[in-house]
């Protein structure tokens, strides 16, 4: 049974597989590390597209990574049934937000004549609560259970060090959170409900895109920021210099240069939505790894956010030790600072 509730036939272990968005890449790496992409016939190029910095830390260690068939973008209909057919994957695995365009493209149906599973998994629709089982689904199809289980039980430890202190904390600060900041002329693309802003609640926090919009991503208007007064701002970036050379976006991620990464954060920060806010004259403006929303070890990011908005109650916590035994663990590259960078008061 998938996440999506499907009953599928896969014979396991898998052993080619198609991942239908780059970034199932970072969970494949943890459940089988020796070797990670070995049956990895084929992957949407935006893992490399969209975390440039996260995908040569890989490629350091897999210089083979660079022969894999990619198709363009995360987009369900960049991958066409008749090219998943010609790869010869026993399954194809989906982010659960891909499924009403897989079923209207026909692209299951195509697959399901061709004898070829879709799978789908979820670790951004609902961040905590879809997590658990598309790890367990993506233990069963590689033959990796046992690992999968210890690294939930590794997960689950280190969120309950932030929830269990938050049950005792009644404020909440208002929290801006700016999607993937500068990398779009527009401001400011943000989270509702959903995904960070998810993650943003969990944290102890109080997301402002909650009060306005209904889904999980939406826009909010540089004024109803300014009038809203957030007591934090938080933005979200990669290495996007594929995606945008010339772009203002905070670039982050393994490696990432942070005294730059500050320079961008105070850039942006200039801009009408943001400059007159008591937060950024305060320095409570952060800047965190986009990866994160989509992704596993989004309890690092957890950690840190929980970190920010409380740090009376959070001075013991290092996410980044953390991220550090995250490593050590589960992954087959060695860790790098590089993924979030704060303003401080001193702007």
């Amino acid at each position: 049974m998938d996440i999506a509730g499907r009953r599928v036939s896969v014979p396991l272990p898998a052993r080619r597989i198609i991942l239908g968005d780059g970034p199932l890449a970072y969970v494949v790496a943890l459940l089988q590390p020796g070797d990670p992409f070995a049956g990895v016939v084929g992957w949407a190029d935006n893992f490399r597209s969209a975390d440039l910095g996260g995908y040569e830390a890989y490629r350091a260690r897999f210089p083979e990574i660079d022969q894999i068939p990619t198709f363009r973008g995360a987009a369900v209909g960049a991958i066409t049934a008749e090219l998943a057919i010609s790869l010869d994957p026993d399954v194809v695995m989906l982010n659960l937000s891909s499924r009403p365009a897989a079923e209207s493209s026909g692209l299951i149906a195509h697959l399901a004549r061709a004898r070829i599973a879709v799978v789908f998994v979820d670790f951004r629709t609902r961040m905590f609560g879809n997590t658990t089982r598309s790890i367990e689904i993506l233990g069963e199809l590689l033959g990796r259970t046992g690992r999968a289980s210890a690294f939930l039980r590794f997960r689950q430890a280190q969120i309950e060090r932030v929830t269990g202190p938050l049950a005792r904390v009644a404020a909440r600060p208002s929290v801006m959170i700016e999607r993937a900041a500068g990398l779009y002329d527009d401001c400011c693309l943000t989270y509702g409900h959903g995904n960070l802003g998810e993650l943003v609640a969990a944290a102890g926090g109080d997301n402002l895109g909650t009060h306005f919009l209904q889904g999980a991503f939406g826009t909010l208007h540089p004024e109803q920021i300014i009038a809203s007064a957030p007591a934090v701002v938080l933005v979200t970036g990669a290495n996007w210099s594929l995606y945008s050379p010339a772009g203002d976006w905070v670039n982050l991620g393994p490696g990432a240069n942070l005294l730059e990464a500050r320079r961008r954060l105070a850039r942006l920060m200039r801009r009408p939505a943001y400059r007159t806010l008591e937060a950024v004259r305060a320095g409570r403006v952060h800047a965190i790894w986009h990866p994160f929303y989509d992704n596993p070890y989004y309890f690092i990011a957890l950690q840190r956010v929980a970190k920010w908005l409380h740090p009376e109650h959070f001075a013991w916590l290092d996410p980044e030790q953390t991220f550090r035994e995250l490593h050590r663990r589960f992954l087959p590259v060695p860790y790098q600072p590089g993924y979030w960078v704060s303003l401080g008061p001193a702007l």
